[in-house]
């Protein structure tokens, strides 16, 4: 797996970069240049009104409008935490497809409702983004234990109830409904990347592979899945000799062989 190119974009070094690590590399070097030219976050952040005043590059640039704060950090290291677990079902292009969509989602529905209403919702950072990756991988996987070992989707639950009283109690009805369409959106377009396949009443199921053909991802993921399951079966081997005859009974290749299984896990 650790030398499946369809796994990762490249490779920096012993470090394979995938679409989650690829966005984190690119909000790091955002702040970073922010540091630099202190400004640079007022120039990239989103609003309708400047989609009417031609500032047209601001839709794209606005998860990067960021400064470097500690609350940035964290959201970062969620993305990444929860991304990377994504991308390891999905694989490298459907999570790209799906940042890129996730993007789409909430750029249209601040954008439309922003016109709509003549309200400006803006849009700022990777944080919005952060957060409706960690609801898909609570809406994956609902019963998984989250702090204090309570099932992920009461999490999921009070995370949106509180951000959508926070709105409620700003009177900001544009940033609440366009907050609601982009959850609609981006579930529609997770779905048919292959997620949330429990909730049978979301459109956009993904096509069904013709009988007797498996499709491109299908025997990638199958592949995947091989490459994981012949890493865990040698990892046991080598943990089995260590809890037999101790660590010194490796050899240096056995030992370079256990750090590399131990990385790609």
């Amino acid at each position: 797996m650790g030398n499946d190119l369809r796994d990762h974009w490249f490779k920096i070094g012993r470090v394979e970069v995938g679409s989650t690590l690829l966005v984190v590399g690119a909000v790091v070097l955002s702040w970073i240049a922010s540091v630099i030219a202190p400004n640079l976050p007022a120039l990239l952040y989103f609003t309708s009104g400047h989609l009417l005043a031609g500032e047209v590059w601001r839709a794209l640039t606005w998860p990067l409008a960021e400064s470097i704060s500690l609350w940035g950090v964290l959201s970062l290291f969620f993305f990444w935490i929860f991304g990377t677990e994504l991308e390891q079902q999905l694989g490298k292009n459907k999570m790209a497809q799906l940042l890129v969509g996730i993007w789409a989602s909430l750029t249209l529905s601040s954008a439309v409702l922003g016109l709509l209403l003549s309200q400006w919702a803006g849009l700022m950072g990777i944080g919005l983004v952060q957060f409706v990756v960690l609801l898909l991988w609570i809406a994956e996987n609902p019963h998984r234990p989250f702090f204090f070992s309570i099932p992920a989707w009461i999490i999921g639950a009070v995370l949106v109830a509180v951000q959508a009283l926070q709105l409620l109690a700003a009177r900001n009805l544009v940033a609440l409904l366009s907050m609601l369409l982009a959850f609609a959106l981006v579930a529609i377009f997770a779905r048919r990347l292959g997620l949330l396949r429990d909730f049978a009443w979301i459109p956009g199921r993904e096509a069904a592979p013709k009988p007797g053909k498996p499709t491109k991802a299908a025997r990638e993921q199958a592949k995947r899945q091989a490459a994981r399951a012949k890493d865990d079966d040698r990892l046991n081997e080598l943990l089995d000799q260590i809890s037999a005859k101790g660590m010194d009974s490796l050899s240096a290749s056995q030992r370079r062989e256990l750090m590399k299984l131990r990385n790609r896990r």
